[in-house]
């Protein structure tokens, strides 16, 4: 069993930054693949980073150089600083257990958090 809790959410300016964290409850934390995922209203959910159990990153196109996606699988936490952030980023972010072939999620979520960027 794994537990997801994201925060950092919140508004901020195109242009500005922040960063979200996501607490995870479990054993089973380190051996995962984590990702995050962003819905904005009316679309689909989709693949923003994902991280491997060693640290190896992944990127969407729309987020690199932007986004840096890390881990501390001794605190069992996954993080994403997001930098020159730009309003169509605004949507709710999720963490969720990822399969690394596909990059779609592996069942577990979190309940997400809100990210707000105005223009």
């Amino acid at each position: 069993q794994l537990q997801l809790v994201e925060s950092g959410g919140g508004l901020v300016q195109a242009g500005g930054s922040l960063r979200l964290s996501c607490a995870a409850s479990g054993t089973i934390f380190s051996k995962n693949v984590m990702g995050w995922y962003r819905q904005a209203p009316g679309k689909e959910r989709n693949v923003v980073a994902a991280i491997s159990s060693g640290g190896t990153t992944y990127y969407a196109d729309s987020v690199k150089g932007r986004f840096t996606n890390s881990r501390d699988n001794s605190k069992n936490t996954l993080y994403l600083q997001m930098s020159s952030l730009k309003p169509e980023g605004t949507a709710m972010y999720y963490c969720a257990t990822t399969r690394l072939a596909t990059m779609t999620p592996s069942g577990y979520w979190g309940q997400g958090t809100q990210v707000t960027v105005s223009s």
